[in-house]
């Protein structure tokens, strides 16, 4: 196969949340491609027990992983030291930084939402995505080939009753990604809006509640069926290998937004 076709071969590629759902299926898909991985999550754990597994399964790729937790009031310093951390382990520069992560949240009424409670929902959903970008963009190597992926959600677009405070975040991020594309040029800036994808988030939800809501995608969406964390991966796929992109959202969402 002619090299122009395998944009990711060799190329260095850091997932934030690469250890459980979308992010684990970003990672397996950029080894497939012949990507060097390091994943991070707030687990260091799940990070040795991630990278062990991705180890076995692509024995002949090299994968890394170090812990990062993205909650606390020291962000700027905590990420600062994870790019460090990643970028001299490897003696060079990254080409891509993908960020999936996300913490548990509940969801309560919206007349019961405090400032406190709006404020520590954004550390994840918007304040982390921004410093990835404001911070990150120093440890990538400079011109269209390098990129930032970063992840919203459906609801940035579709209202759902209750999700005001979500939503408001969801929208922000395609804000956030269209500015970060001007002011990091020629680096360039994407963002992925994936709708119901079955990940290790909703195990915990009780299986009464998770069921239905399943059940209701299948028979509502145009696809009829929950989408996938290898699916939703190739979207991530697509921003980082076509250097004509930047400032875009990919929607991959079982064509929720149709009904």
């Amino acid at each position: 196969m002619s090299s122009k076709f395998q944009k990711l071969l060799g190329k260095h590629v850091l997932i934030i949340g690469g250890t459980s759902g979308i992010g684990y299926g970003v990672a397996e898909a950029c080894l497939a491609s012949g990507a060097q991985v390091t994943i991070s999550s707030s687990s260091l754990t799940r990070v040795t027990d991630k990278v062990k597994q991705l180890q076995e399964s692509y024995p002949s790729s090299t994968v890394s992983g170090y812990a990062c937790d993205l909650s606390k009031p020291t962000l700027e310093a905590d990420l600062t030291q994870l790019f460090e951390q990643v970028v001299s382990s490897r003696g060079n520069k990254l080409d891509h930084i993908v960020f999936t992560a996300c913490d548990q949240l509940e969801l309560i009424p919206w007349r019961d939402i405090s400032l406190d409670f709006f404020r520590s929902a954004g550390q994840m959903r918007l304040f982390a995505q921004f410093f990835v970008g404001k911070i990150g963009s120093r440890y990538l190597n400079p011109g269209p080939e390098s990129s930032i992926v970063l992840t919203t959600g459906t609801s940035s677009e579709k209202p759902i009753p209750g999700w005001a405070m979500v939503a408001s975040y969801a929208a922000g991020l395609k804000g956030l990604t269209r500015n970060l594309a001007l002011d990091l040029r020629p680096i360039r800036v994407n963002i992925v809006s994936p709708g119901f994808v079955e990940t290790e988030l909703w195990q915990n939800m009780e299986a009464e509640k998770r069921e239905p809501l399943f059940d209701w995608v299948r028979n509502t969406m145009p696809t009829a069926k929950v989408g996938t964390p290898e699916e939703v991966a190739e979207a991530y796929l697509w921003l980082m290998k076509d250097t004509n992109v930047t400032g875009s959202v990919a929607c991959t969402n079982a064509g929720m937004k149709l009904v």
